[in-house]
């Protein structure tokens, strides 16, 4: 019986051989060094590594923040190339990725629904503040959408900014240490959130110092002097 062929599925995110340098007067520092990574759609990825090891160089040219030295990068079929303009590499970030950070990086003197908004205040996505709105419920927000940052928990914080991450339906989320300022029980509300996201369907990677989120994970990423040194695949059992 012919069953035909399996279709081969790309990945979204590819580094190949992929090098950042930052030079200065004196000397040269490499932050990554000869990168090979695939990542595929629907993973949850943790990048993990010690202080210095380049884990947010990673997530900073990924997220089209910083640029590579040398090597690729593909997202989605798209080459960034080193000489793509600044106005298209804009464009692919604010549509490709969603980022949340360790501190939040929340406008203090913007409502929860205000700060989520900031993504599109230029742009003309229809029924943006509806789609805010259903987004700060969907992390459990609801009573809470005319506060400001002080007025929040850092929970509460951090859940403004995964609603704010995924207001234009980005391809991929990075999360850098999300869970690094909040106590224990927030952070266990966070990951949830975001293992709910990637049950949906969404690609997450994750910075993270903490084994039990890498655990969350179906890979870990370790990384080492700027190189990727170790892949390990976890087995995943949810309570």
């Amino acid at each position: 019986m012919n069953y035909g062929k399996i279709a081969y599925v790309p990945p979204i995110i590819t580094l190949n051989n992929l090098s950042k340098i930052y030079a200065t007067k004196y000397q040269k520092v490499t932050a990554l060094d000869q990168v090979d990574l695939d990542v595929y759609a629907g993973e949850m990825v943790a990048v993990m590594g010690p202080s210095g090891s380049g884990k947010s160089t990673l997530m900073n040219v990924i997220g089209l923040l910083d640029r590579p030295s040398e090597g690729e990068l593909t997202i989605e079929g798209t080459l960034i190339d080193l000489d793509m303009s600044d106005q298209r590499i804009a464009q692919l970030r604010s549509t490709k990725i969603g980022f949340v950070f360790q501190s939040y990086n929340l406008l203090p003197r913007l409502s929860a629904l205000q700060n989520v908004l900031l993504p599109v205040q230029y742009s003309k996505m229809p029924k943006a503040k509806e789609r805010a709105r259903e987004l700060l419920k969907q992390v459990g927000l609801e009573a809470r959408m005319d506060h400001r940052p002080n007025q929040l928990s850092g929970g509460e914080n951090q859940r403004v900014a995964i609603a704010r991450a995924l207001i234009n339906d980005p391809t991929v989320i990075l999360a850098d240490e999300p869970t690094g300022n909040l106590d224990s029980k927030s952070g266990g509300e966070i990951l949830y959130i975001l293992r709910e996201l990637n049950l949906a369907g969404k690609t997450i990677l994750i910075v993270t110092h903490d084994q039990y989120i890498a655990n969350e994970c179906q890979r870990t990423v370790r990384l080492f002097d700027g190189k990727l040194v170790r892949e390990e695949t976890e087995e995943i059992q949810h309570d």
